[in-house]
């Protein structure tokens, strides 16, 4: 179960007719409260879509009833047309549930540039408002209309033995390096907490799971993140203990955002240990995760300790390159300044691989977790608007 596991909440995934394929394209998660705190985080993009700088304006109050999403068209870089696209959603959305818009967030994603089909998408409103339930299928629907280039939907749920839960899904597949989040992903809880402390705990988790995820360097237009607590469980839970919960969930999605990343054939995590401070720690593995000499090898398991001691070097982080050591899946093959073992040893045959390099500086540690680059990333990306 997803976003339908915690109580309170509704669901629904429908084909508005946003997607030339017929595909369902259309999502709507509503919380039936007695409680609707909720609170985001977003893409640090400067090129921001209409939905994302809608949803930050109606998340000052901290208050949500419903998120709508829509894929098949991000609605980016749209003008003053595209943002008045997505108040009509919100108002429709409002209009159907009887509520107001400035509790309704919006979120799209698909190619940029184009503006929103309206004319699908408001009836198409009306079709997920009839089939909103609290069933696991609607959960399952509402995760599958969010994707685009994704090959399967992403869901994660933990329940509390205290007897309330965290459910939630994610999208997205490539233009992935969020720094906050990752193109969409919408979390639901039936705790009873406040919106200030819900902002705090999503923070807090996103930080150290979906901020650490790096594919291909791509901040999207509109990474969005948001959770909604319901308060139906009538459990109130310290921010501290909701927090732990949360960040499982969130690396949960992060992980299936990692294993589903477009033409991914590795998943690699880049291990950073030994640093002055985390945010070293950070820099260094999001340099060597989204360099292409790196992620080429990686594709084709040649353990070249080269291009990663090379990468690093980039980094603006404070690195004694004579203390360095680089291993690859439990080898150590460069350290102290040179050669440690040989490079044949390491096998990178399987699709896991770790990266790990101590800095032997410090005793910050980050990981960052990516993926390799393959012919089918190039040819997916190549061909993406056409």
């Amino acid at each position: 179960m997803s976003v339908t596991g915690p109580a309170g909440f509704r669901a629904a995934g429908v084909a508005a007719g946003i997607k030339a394929a017929g595909a369902r394209d259309l999502a709507l998660v509503v919380n039936d409260g007695p409680q609707q705190s909720a609170a985001g985080v977003f893409t640090t993009n400067k090129v921001k879509a209409a939905p994302v700088l809608w949803s930050q304006q109606v998340l000052q109050e901290r208050k949500l009833r419903a998120i709508v999403l829509n894929s098949g068209c991000a609605n980016a870089c749209t003008g003053p047309g595209g943002f008045q696209d997505t108040h009509a959603t919100a108002e429709k959305v409002a209009d159907v549930l009887g509520v107001g818009a400035i509790e309704v967030a919006v979120c799209s994603t698909g190619l940029i540039g184009e503006r929103l089909p309206m004319d699908a998408l408001l009836p198409g409103v009306d079709t997920a408002a009839q089939a909103l339930d609290a069933g696991e299928q609607s959960g399952l629907d509402a995760a599958t209309a969010v994707l685009t280039t994704d090959s399967k939907a992403k869901q994660a749920h933990r329940a509390h033995d205290a007897g309330w839960s965290i459910g939630g899904f994610a999208k997205g597949a490539g233009m992935l390096a969020p720094n906050m989040a990752t193109m969409l992903s919408v979390i639901t809880t039936d705790v009873a907490i406040s919106g200030a402390d819900l902002d705090e705990a999503l923070r807090a988790a996103t930080r150290v799971t979906f901020d650490r995820l790096d594919v291909d360097g791509g901040t999207s237009t509109n990474d969005t993140v948001l959770v909604m607590a319901s308060g139906a469980s009538g459990t109130e839970v310290a921010k501290e203990e909701f927090t732990v919960l949360l960040t499982e969930v969130c690396h949960d999605l992060v992980r299936q955002l990692q294993d589903d990343a477009e033409g991914a054939t590795k998943t690699i995590d880049i291990t950073v240990r030994g640093a002055v401070s985390e945010a070293d720690a950070v820099t260094i593995g999001r340099v060597v995760a989204e360099d292409n000499l790196v992620k080429t090898a990686m594709f084709g398991s040649d353990p070249n300790w080269g291009r990663i001691a090379m990468a690093l070097g980039r980094a603006q982080a404070e690195i004694d390159v004579d203390k360095v050591e680089i291993a690859t899946n439990g080898v150590s093959l460069y350290a102290d300044g040179a050669t440690a073992r040989d490079r044949s040893e390491a096998d990178l045959s399987g699709r896991q691989i770790e990266i790990v390099i101590d800095l032997h500086l410090g005793e910050h540690t980050a990981t960052i977790l990516s993926t390799d680059l393959s012919h089918d990333y190039v040819e997916e990306n190549s061909a993406y608007s056409s």
